[in-house]
């Protein structure tokens, strides 16, 4: 024998008439904050993350991560090269405030100059030249972001660099 049940619920529906895409996707955006992430911002976690998956040995070497994103090595060397700067500076870079119209005031080009420079103390001076009014940015405290080596395209992490010696030499783009 089957036992059959019914169940009864009262479902209310709401006829809402056509919304058009505008009223929808200001909706959506209400809830966001206004502005977009700086290209500069963008650029140097994604300059830390691609360092942490050659470190980690997910990608082998700066080159292969050029040939996945399909873009030359010059490019990947360029985002890399803001690994060079100062801890406190890369902070700042990731938590500029959002560009409300027109183009970031901030561009990687500006940058490429203060990350050559060896010394962090000039650095900070060159950064707060680059600044608007010389004026300093307010950083949420945290703990600082290291510093790592030197960007050499076509070359392997040096924890693995020793490893890859021993089996094979390496004719690498020396960037």
């Amino acid at each position: 024998m089957s036992l059959t049940m019914t169940i009864e619920v009262s479902v209310p529906f709401q006829h809402v008439g056509r919304v058009s895409r505008k009223e929808r996707r200001s909706d959506a955006e209400s809830a966001l904050p206004p502005g977009r992430v700086p290209r500069v911002a963008r650029l140097m976690a994604l300059a830390l993350r691609l360092e942490e998956l050659v470190r980690t040995g997910q990608v082998a070497s700066y080159s292969e991560l050029a040939s996945l994103g399909h873009v030359t090595r010059a490019r990947i060397c360029q985002i890399m090269n803001l690994l060079h700067l100062a801890p406190d500076i890369q902070e700042a870079l990731l938590f500029l405030p959002p560009t409300l119209r027109g183009r970031d005031a901030t561009i990687l080009a500006d940058l490429q100059p203060i990350a050559a420079a060896f010394d962090w103390r000039k650095q900070r001076r060159l950064w707060r030249k680059l600044l608007p009014n010389g004026a300093t940015e307010s950083r949420p405290t945290g703990p600082p972001i290291a510093h790592v080596g030197p960007c050499r395209v076509g070359t392997a992490p040096p924890e693995r660099a020793a490893d890859q010696r021993a089996e094979a030499p390496t004719r690498g783009f020396e960037g």
